[in-house]
């Protein structure tokens, strides 16, 4: 599925989320990809709001992940000049980023995923009627920041603090023990489940960004038939929140083969080692055909103003 022209794309990396550098390896990648392939590529950094599109601008490649990157706030700004680019809508981004409203979305769905609560104070006592061990995110952040396993009760208040550090409110989560498993999807396409095994502990973002702490497989070996079913769910998922053209599903899975979603990343980590490319490589997909299947898609979203 290669482009039948050479476009103008400016790419926009970096931005002033928490997850500035992540970004900014996933901006270099795509930049490679897409200079390899011959288009004209710009690459604008939004550290401010004061950006301005380069002149001639046909399509936006958005790497960028986190608050105003992934939230919404962008792609409400390149609607309104009219531009298409890749990735969710500014409405399904908006939901996709929030964990509440991802929940709400889900729970209305009929997508299986674990039960959970918000708090938005750090002098909360343990919720009633729960047990542990249960898992803290904050509601607007991405790639694990903030992340807290409380494995006992004497642990919450810390952890609640703590958690509370990125955000005003907070999403505890019943802690499903299993398989961690994530879903790529392409277009109509949903790609090979990626099976993610930390060396020690739990995947948060030392295990996530730090080299060989965390083994990748992909296709993870399932039986055919959980695989089905967590690819399902996962697509579900992603449409329950109105998601469009690519994104990422994560989904733990019981010893039963139970699958639950826990995220939706509508803006997944383009470094060529992330786990979207793990997949659609997996699936014959090379990187630089993946970075152009992006663009195509995006450029379907021709915008009038």
């Amino acid at each position: 599925m290669i482009l039948n022209r050479k476009y103008r794309i400016t790419l926009m990396l970096g931005g002033p989320s928490a997850e500035r550098e992540v970004s900014l390896r996933s901006g270099a990648a795509v930049a490679a990809a897409l200079r390899m392939a011959g288009h004209d590529v710009r690459e604008l950094d939004p550290r401010t709001e004061n950006w301005e599109l380069p002149a001639g601008t046909e399509v936006v490649f958005l790497a960028l992940h986190g608050t105003y990157g992934e939230d919404g706030t962008v792609q409400r700004r390149l609607e309104e000049l009219g531009v298409p680019y890749t990735g969710c809508d500014a409405q399904s981004s908006h939901i996709g980023f929030n964990k509440h409203l991802t929940k709400q979305r889900l729970v209305a769905a009929g997508v299986p995923t674990p039960k959970s609560i918000v708090i938005e104070s750090s002098t909360a006592s343990w919720p009633m009627g729960w047990n542990p061990p249960v898992v803290l995110k904050p509601v607007r952040q991405g790639s694990s920041v903030g992340l807290q396993f409380v494995e006992r009760v004497a642990d919450w208040s810390a952890a609640l603090g703590e958690a509370l550090r990125y955000d005003d409110q907070v999403l505890v989560e019943e802690k499903i023990v299993g398989r961690e498993t994530t879903v790529g999807l392409l277009g109509e396409q949903a790609l090979p489940i990626v099976e993610v095994r930390p060396r020690t502990g739990v995947y948060d973002y030392q295990n996530k960004y730090t080299p060989g702490m965390t083994e990748y497989l992909c296709p993870a070996p399932l039986e055919p038939e959980v695989a089905a079913r967590i690819q399902q769910v996962a697509t579900a998922a992603f449409q329950s929140i109105g998601g469009r053209d690519y994104g990422r599903v994560d989904v733990m899975v019981t010893a039963a083969g139970e699958p639950f979603v826990l995220e939706i990343n509508t803006l997944p980590g383009m470094t060529e080692t992330s786990l979207l490319p793990k997949a659609a490589a997996a699936a014959g997909i090379s990187y630089v055909e993946l970075c152009e299947r992006m663009v195509r898609l995006a450029l379907r979203h021709q915008i009038t103003t």
